[in-house]
């Protein structure tokens, strides 16, 4: 699960970065001020900056989240646990169950 949610953050960086180029592209095709044609580089390389901080930002949530439940701190799923009360979500985790 964790390298489709991997390769889903790739794919979305990889558009972004693929969309910052084509603007650029379209900031030089309409001007012919080259400070203008360098400004429009410079959003293009900030764009693509941004794109890949937030797939490696996507990377580390992935991993902690990995890890988190691979140490049993992650999403937990109710269950009837030991006590023979079936059904009532009370399961083993529940330390605030009186009887």
């Amino acid at each position: 699960m964790q390298s489709a949610k991997d390769a889903a953050a790739a794919a979305k960086s990889g558009l972004e970065k693929t969309k910052a180029s084509l603007q650029e592209k379209g900031e030089k095709m309409t001007t012919r001020d080259p400070l203008k044609k360098d400004l429009a580089t410079d959003k293009k390389e900030q764009r693509k900056d941004e794109a890949e901080l937030r797939k490696q930002a996507e990377y580390d949530r992935n991993e902690a989240e990995k890890l988190a439940k691979q140490a049993g701190t992650g999403h937990h799923t109710t269950t009837t646990g030991t006590t023979g009360l079936g059904g009532t979500g009370a399961g083993r985790y529940d330390t605030g169950s009186t009887f």
